[in-house]
């Protein structure tokens, strides 16, 4: 059996971020969350790894490299725009040959990974298995139609009128059977070639399509929203370590990570916080749920339920929490007089200031 993971996509929810970053290659708790993907593949029992890639490739292969670091054989299958779920798996036809494979969305986050979900579709091995998730608006998303016993009668992409509340989660297994069904479907009102279109047609043909209801922990990392609740999910998890150097003048308190090289001076840590390598928190204070990368500074501040990326300060500004802070950022007290504001924004950005 292989994987094919979805690494193209602009990540237009998440800019200003991806303007000049990968989706999925932003962190959570300080590590990419396509490598959470790639990890649970990898568990399951999966060596074999296609890769689709767009307009970031050169950062995915990268971070990625050969797979080896993973556990897994990676294979780069570029595509030129991102014209649809079906349309990863047209192109990646020769490479999956006649196997079995999951299609794995990359900048989707699942708690306990899918290695019960592979052997279940090994066990059976119907056409095409898809998971599903109760969600409070299904517009955004792939959504299933049951019948009175459960089974997939019907797949709309993003429905302006949902049928239900049972969304596609980015995960599916397919055989090669699926391989006609993409060919034989048009491109959607989108311009694209919908996954969903291709399992319907599945269905229409009488093909053993099932489904699994999910109940645990699962989150496309599309929008700063979810990307702070995974974060914060992950967390959750941390068993404490202090590699780094703490003083005495400092307190840790909780499920805090310290990495080597980090520093804590005259600061308060309250967990689940991790603090990457080469950071300094001076006179500051991190609350629960931050995430905070390798070389960064925080001095004369307080951050919580936030995520910041590397090579970033935070100086002197008072509070900032429900935040997500690219690469390279200096956040900086602004001067007391005149009483303005000075903004320098990115396309998309968005910013609330009090008045």
């Amino acid at each position: 059996m292989k994987a094919l993971v979805l690494s193209g996509g602009a990540g237009t929810r998440l800019r200003p971020i991806t303007h000049t970053s990968a989706k999925q290659l932003v962190p959570v708790a300080n590590k990419a969350v396509l490598f959470y993907g790639l990890e649970s593949i990898a568990a399951a029992g999966i060596t074999e790894v296609g890769v689709i890639v767009g307009d970031t490739a050169e950062e995915i292969q990268e971070a990625v490299g050969d797979g080896s670091k993973f556990g897994l054989e990676i294979t780069y299958i570029p595509q030129e725009r991102p014209l649809g779920l079906a349309h990863a798996v047209l192109i990646a036809r020769d490479w999956l040959g006649d196997d079995d494979f999951v299609m794995y969305l990359g900048d989707n986050f699942i708690v306990g990974g899918i290695t019960a979900l592979v052997d279940e579709f090994q066990r059976h091995r119907p056409d095409a298995q898809i998971l599903l998730t109760k969600v409070a608006d299904p517009r955004s998303f792939g959504v299933a139609e049951l019948d009175a016993s459960g089974q997939v009668v019907g797949l709309e992409e993003k429905p302006e009128h949902p049928k239900s509340d049972f969304a596609l989660v980015g995960v599916y297994l397919f055989t090669p059977l699926i391989h006609d069904a993409v060919r034989a479907i048009r491109p959607s009102w989108r311009g694209e070639l919908e996954i969903t279109h291709a399992i319907q047609h599945l269905i229409d043909s009488r093909a053993d399509v099932r489904c699994t209801v999910i109940k645990g922990y699962w989150k496309d990392t599309g929008n700063v929203v979810d990307m702070l609740e995974v974060n914060r999910s992950v967390l959750e998890g941390l068993d404490r370590r202090i590699d780094g150097e703490v003083d005495e003048a400092s307190e840790t308190i909780g499920r805090v990570v310290v990495e080597e090289g980090a520093r804590v001076v005259n600061s308060r840590i309250v967990g689940p916080v991790v603090i990457g390598a080469g950071t300094v928190v001076q006179d500051s204070y991190v609350g629960p749920f931050t995430s905070v990368a390798e070389n960064c500074r925080i001095t004369d501040s307080e951050v919580e339920f936030s995520i910041v990326l590397r090579d970033s300060s935070i100086l002197g500004v008072g509070r900032i929490e429900n935040s997500l802070i690219g690469r390279h950022v200096e956040v900086t007290p602004a001067p007391s007089v005149p009483s303005a504001h000075r903004l320098v924004l990115g396309d998309h950005s968005k910013v609330q200031i009090h008045t």
